[in-house]
């Protein structure tokens, strides 16, 4: 079933566990995400980031992801991702989407204050949930100008006041893209945020956060957690496997096969971990 992402995050808090949320970029990859959210009994978020923007029109994504989410056993959100301009956000929820991310991390605190209320204000009308960002977590390529700054929980808790937004984004350790699960999450700063807001946390870059780390956040009003790399590398690894052992193979739904069962062992296991 079609949902937003506030109601998912709140009961998924009120029971230690957290929603995992991955970045997907069609067909494949999205239907092995639902099968294993389906097999876990847990609500699965849907998400489409920058990269997938811009390879396709977001009106497309849109439409195979209300069709695949209608058809499913269990509440799915379809997420649009780390957006920065206000006109893609439009976009997407004309579309349908059903949570949208604006992202002003990079922006002064006030700037990025007023520009995630007015996309509240949106989407408030729309029943669609938004998630800010306040910190920035930066990539683990170095050569992305993108400022690492760790989340100041007293900025937290103006910008979770002043916004309203559903769910906030903080810098606590992670980075984009990490290939190792070595984050240092730092539990410190956290603790001193979730004393001081009641908004659903979100972590982004969580494919390099320890599978004990993962367990352990579900206890810290973290409601949504961000993988995408860990799907990414579990398909691409396996189909260059399939193409290498399978020369004379030109049907790539064929090739798809592999890959797609490994992305599924992978979403299976961040979703128990998350406590499902």
């Amino acid at each position: 079933m079609l949902v937003n992402m506030k109601d998912i995050l709140k009961d998924a808090i009120k029971n230690n566990r957290t929603v995992a949320a991955f970045n997907v970029f069609g067909y494949e990859d999205a239907m092995t995400v639902i099968e294993a959210a389906e097999e876990s009994n847990a609500p699965v978020i849907l998400m489409t980031n920058k990269d997938a923007v811009e390879f396709m029109d977001i009106e497309y994504y849109a439409k195979l992801f209300r069709t695949m989410a209608k058809n499913a056993k269990i509440p799915i959100c379809i997420h649009l991702d780390h957006a920065k301009d206000y006109n893609l956000i439009v976009r997407a929820i004309k579309a349908g989407y059903t949570s949208v991310m604006y992202d002003g991390s990079q922006l002064p605190l006030e700037q990025n204050v007023e520009n995630t209320k007015e996309i509240v204000k949106l989407a408030d009308v729309c029943n669609v949930s938004v998630e800010g960002e306040i910190g920035s977590v930066p990539y683990s390529d170095k050569n992305l100008d993108i400022k690492e700054i760790y989340t100041k929980p007293e900025e937290a808790e103006y910008f979770a006041k002043e916004t309203k937004v559903h769910a906030l984004a903080v810098a606590i350790g992670t980075l984009h893209c990490m290939q190792v699960q070595d984050a240092k999450i730092q539990y410190d700063r956290l603790e001193k945020i979730i004393k001081l807001i009641d908004t659903p946390i979100v972590i982004h870059g969580s494919t390099g956060v320890k599978d004990e780390d993962l367990q352990k956040l579900t206890k810290y009003n973290v409601g949504k957690v961000n993988i995408g790399t860990a799907l990414r590398m579990a398909f691409a690894t396996t189909l260059r496997e399939e193409m290498k052992n399978n020369p004379n193979t030109f049907d790539r739904t064929k090739l798809f096969k592999r890959p797609m069962e490994e992305v599924k062992k992978v979403a299976i296991n961040k979703i128990k971990l998350l406590g499902w």
